[in-house]
C-alpha cells in the first residue's frame, strides 16, 4: 500500500474540510445537482475523447496508485549479477533452478527464453519492444486522468452559468440571489477539487509508477542479454549501474 497517496488524499480532504467547518456548516457545499453536471459532465466528455474499453482500462489501473510492489533497482541489479555468476560457472541451463526466486513475471519470462537457447540480441530485441509496450499502455491511462483533470474545471464552469442564468431569471425576488449564487459556484468548487486533489495527481503518480516499472524492466532486458553474452559480470554491473543515479551504484563485489 502506497501511504503517500493516501496520506495525502485524506490531509487535503480533511484541511478543506476543517476549513469548511470552521466557517460555517458542512451542509451549505453539498449539492446534489452540482455534483452530477460536474461528475457526469467529466465523464461523459472523457468517453468523447477516448473509447469505452481505454477509458475502463484506466480506472482498473488507478489501484497501482493505491497499491504498488516494487524492488529496488540496486536489488535487481545484484540479482541479475547473481545469476550471470550462475550462468557462467553452471551454463544457461543453471538458470532454470532459480526461476521459483523471481516474483516478477517479466524476468520470469526472460529467464525462460533464454533457458529456452533464445539468442542474446534477438531476446533483447523482444523484451525492448514489450517494454515500449507496457509503456504506451501506462502513457494512455495516465492521460486518462489528465483528461479528467482538464474536463472537471471547465464543466465545474459551465454549472456555474447554467446557475448564473438560472440566479438571473429570479432576480425579481432578491432574497433568492444569495442561494442561487452560492449554488452556481459549487460546481465551480467540486470541478476544481475533482481536478486537482484527485485526477491530476493520480495521473502523476501514475507517470512515476510507469517510470519505475520500465527502468526495472529494462535493466532485466540489458542484465539477460549480458548474461546470455556470457558478458563478465563485474563489466556487466558497471554497465547497469549506468542507468541508476550515482547514489543508487552499490558495488555487489568487494573491493
Amino acid at each position: 500500500m502506497d501511504l503517500s497517496t493516501i496520506v495525502g488524499i485524506v490531509v487535503s480532504f480533511a484541511l478543506m474540510i476543517i476549513a469548511i467547518m470552521i466557517g460555517g456548516p458542512l451542509s451549505i457545499f453539498i449539492n446534489i445537482p452540482s455534483l452530477v453536471v460536474v461528475v457526469g459532465g467529466t465523464v461523459g466528455a472523457t468517453l468523447v475523447h477516448y473509447p469505452f474499453g481505454e477509458f475502463f482500462r484506466a480506472l482498473s489501473i488507478v489501484k497501482k496508485a493505491f497499491f504498488h510492489k516494487s524492488q529496488s533497482a540496486q536489488q535487481l541489479v545484484g540479482q541479475l549479477i547473481d545469476f550471470a555468476g550462475k550462468a557462467r560457472k553452471e551454463g544457461i541451463l543453471a538458470l532454470q533452478s532459480v526461476m521459483d526466486e523471481v516474483e516478477d513475471p517479466f524476468f520470469k519470462k526472460s529467464l525462460q527464453m533464454a533457458v529456452d537457447g533464445q539468442e542474446s540480441d534477438d531476446l533483447k530485441e523482444m523484451l525492448d519492444r514489450e517494454i515500449e509496450y507496457i509503456q504506451e499502455r501506462h502513457d494512455g491511462g495516465a492521460d486518462i486522468f489528465i483528461a479528467l483533470g482538464t474536463y472537471a474545471p471547465a464543466l465545474g464552469m459551465i454549472g456555474t452559468l447554467i446557475g448564473l442564468v438560472q440566479m438571473l431569471q429570479t432576480m425579481s425576488d432578491p432574497s433568492s440571489i444569495g442561494p442561487a449564487m452560492a449554488v452556481a459556484l459549487l460546481t465551480t468548487f467540486y470541478g476544481a477539487i475533482i481536478a486537482n486533489v484527485i485526477c491530476m495527481p493520480i495521473a502523476g503518480k501514475l507517470k512515476g509508477r510507469s517510470q519505475d516499472e520500465v527502468l526495472s524492466k529494462t535493466l532485466i532486458a540489458e542484465g539477460m542479454r549480458c548474461v546470455l553474452s556470457g558478458e563478465n559480470p563485474r563489466i556487466m554491473e558497471q554497465r547497469l549501474h549506468a542507468y541508476l543515479a550515482p547514489k543508487q551504484r552499490e558495488s555487489n563485489f568487494k573491493k
